[in-house]
């Protein structure tokens, strides 16, 4: 089914609901998912919006903004994920205790609006990935629209594109927890270094990076065709200068360049 049908019937399996909540980020994917909800429900659309230390500022102004343009009612929920038990000490299975916890909130906050229903923008591609957090969206019943209609990232990208929506080539992004060993504690300094680590790579011009962290050495991964531009000494001067200053005592360039879920865990070999 091409990208046009697939939308098509995204718009059939929205309009089966009366009302919806929406885990929205502001990322590719929960921005496209809002935007086909309002398409297919008009003003009987919630966003969700977690502000909490796993997600920097920009991230919720972003949100904000969209919701406002589109007139999507929006309500941002504070979540202090570091109190959830077991989440400061990063275990494998954090993705799974956060999500669990976070989208609980929503489901409390949505029935609090009357709304019974809270869908999530994960699709098709995901579930080849390590995604704990996907267990807990399946046991709490939260709906998986984009996955349903089987719609990929590259066909999200491309519809946003045609519907001229600005996230259709916003890079990806992950929770700043997933920048961190499984096993080493989280802390809101050590996530604020990183944000602030990241916010400065992207005001120095890189567009898909990671700043991966390894008790106090920063790890770095830009794209292979940014290798150069981070090599100009007046850049890595710039950015080392500004890694020690957050508090990282060594700073690294991967040479594998950037990859979606390198600190996930690996199989083992047969």
């Amino acid at each position: 089914m091409d990208a046009k049908k697939k939308y098509e019937h995204l718009l059939e399996l929205l309009r089966k609901h009366q009302r919806l909540a929406v885990a929205f980020s502001s990322g590719v994917d929960s921005t496209f998912l809002l935007y086909a909800a309002r398409e297919a429900l008009g003003d009987q659309v919630l966003a969700l919006t977690a502000r909490s230390a796993f997600f920097p500022d920009r991230e919720g102004r972003e949100a904000s903004a969209f919701c406002r343009e589109y007139g999507i009612r929006h309500l941002v929920v504070q979540y202090d994920v570091l109190k959830i038990a077991g989440i400061a000490d990063n275990p494998p299975d954090r993705c799974y205790l956060c999500k669990r916890a976070l989208f609980e909130r929503f489901l409390t906050v949505a029935r609090q609006e009357g709304i019974e229903c809270v869908a999530e923008g994960s699709n098709l591609d995901d579930l080849g990935d390590y995604r704990p957090g996907l267990r807990a969206i399946s046991e709490l019943g939260i709906l998986s629209p984009l996955r349903e209609a089987e719609l990929t990232k590259a066909q999200i990208r491309r519809l946003s594109r045609e519907f001229g929506l600005a996230t259709w080539e916003k890079p990806s992004f992950a929770c700043l927890a997933s920048r961190f060993v499984h096993g080493e504690p989280l802390t809101g300094e050590r996530l604020r270094m990183v944000a602030e680590a990241e916010e400065m790579l992207r005001s120095l011009g890189f567009v898909q990076f990671r700043v991966r962290i390894h008790a106090d050495m920063a790890r770095i991964e830009v794209l292979p065709e940014q290798f150069e531009r981070m090599l100009d000494p007046k850049i890595r001067m710039n950015v080392t200068e500004r890694m020690h200053s957050l508090g990282f005592s060594y700073v690294s360039m991967d040479l594998d360049g950037y990859r979606t879920g390198s600190m996930n865990p690996r199989p083992a070999e047969g």
